[in-house]
């Protein structure tokens, strides 16, 4: 019952009461959704039919016991795995950076950078939330520092790949593909938080997930949305180069090219529905002069662009060295910065 109960977002004895309250047809309807999120979960389809079983198995119970008057009734075949492919998600066909042993590491280092430039590890005025998701987790770094900033609140984190193994207990990681909407009923959610996928999510999907993301935030809930424009300020001709490989890699797979991502993050919020929208835009130096937070930032941009590099077969690893090395002079002598907007928008209650 624990998975069911995280489904519903309430405790196992609330989920059960639910269920029995619900009735027949709401209730059919209610073990569809819960099916169709344990396979986003990545559960094998023995798992979820054992799962639907003891459902069904629980309501029978209740029904001799003359607690409830009706039976649940399983669906099956179609009308369950409707929209629902045979295996469980595994990557992104969209995500523009190819995937590395060391890309958690990689996701760790940036994640310090942004929560040092900012000074914390949300903009969103959220005070004591109870559950908190994290759209596309990564390493799962956010979600940990929420756990220690907020040690009551439950929060899980959503992604196609695993995180890191050593994980918090309040701590919960669900395998989805947002692009197939989040497997969790609505108003689920105190604080919603989406960072830089700007190099996983189509330019055209923006919208959508967006209202999905307010969809899952329980009503008085927030919404919190980081990301960076394309390019780098006071970037040379190596950096210049980056970006036009960065962008060509980008458009065959269907991502913003334009940066209208990150100059509509607060627009997608109030198209959503969301009230109280605010925007924030912070520089992050990128580079040794730029201290801490710029040493940081460069090397996680070292790695990015490393591995896009790597993807090329018509450079040889001499160009690509040699374009890195002219990347990394470029960020010292030109000062050059990133800027990230943040966007915090509340769900009406």
């Amino acid at each position: 019952m624990a998975e069911f109960a995280r489904f519903l977002g309430q405790t196992p004895a609330s989920a059960v009461a639910r269920l029995l309250a619900a009735g027949p047809g709401p209730g059919r309807q209610l073990v569809v959704e819960y099916a169709r999120a344990l396979w986003s979960w990545g559960r094998a389809p023995n798992t979820i039919t054992r799962r639907l079983a003891t459902l069904r198995g629980l309501v029978r119970a209740a029904h001799a016991l003359g607690m409830v008057d009706w039976l649940l009734e399983v669906p099956r075949g179609d009308e369950l795995w409707a929209g629902v492919e045979a295996g469980p998600p595994t990557e992104s066909r969209h995500y523009l950076l190819p995937r590395h042993p060391s890309e958690i590491d990689r996701l760790d280092l940036q994640h310090y950078a942004i929560r040092l430039a900012l000074g914390a590890n949300h903009q969103a005025p959220v005070e004591a939330p109870a559950r908190i998701l994290d759209v596309g987790a990564g390493s799962g770094q956010w979600g940990f520092d929420m756990t220690e900033e907020f040690p009551e609140a439950l929060v899980v984190g959503l992604d196609l790949v695993p995180g890191k193994p050593d994980r918090p207990p309040r701590y919960q990681p669900v395998r989805a593909d947002l692009l197939r909407g989040l497997p969790f009923r609505d108003g689920s959610f105190d604080l919603v938080h989406q960072r830089l996928l700007f190099l996983a999510i189509p330019a055209a999907s923006w919208p959508a997930v967006v209202r999905d993301l307010l969809r899952v935030t329980r009503p008085g809930g927030w919404v919190e949305l980081v990301e960076p424009p394309l390019g780098l300020e006071g970037a040379g001709p190596a950096i210049g180069r980056l970006l036009e490989i960065s962008l060509a890699a980008a458009a065959a797979r269907g991502l913003d090219t334009s940066g209208a991502v990150y100059a509509s993050l607060d627009d997608y919020l109030r198209r959503a529905g969301a009230r109280e929208v605010r925007r924030r835009e912070v520089k992050l130096p990128v580079g040794e002069w730029g201290g801490e937070v710029g040493t940081l930032m460069a090397t996680d941009f070292r790695a990015a662009f490393s591995r896009l590099l790597e993807a090329r077969s018509d450079l040889d690893p001499g160009e690509r060295a040699d374009l890195l090395r002219r990347v990394q002079e470029e960020y010292e002598e030109r000062h050059v910065t990133s800027t990230l907007a943040i966007a915090t928008g509340r769900r009406p209650g």
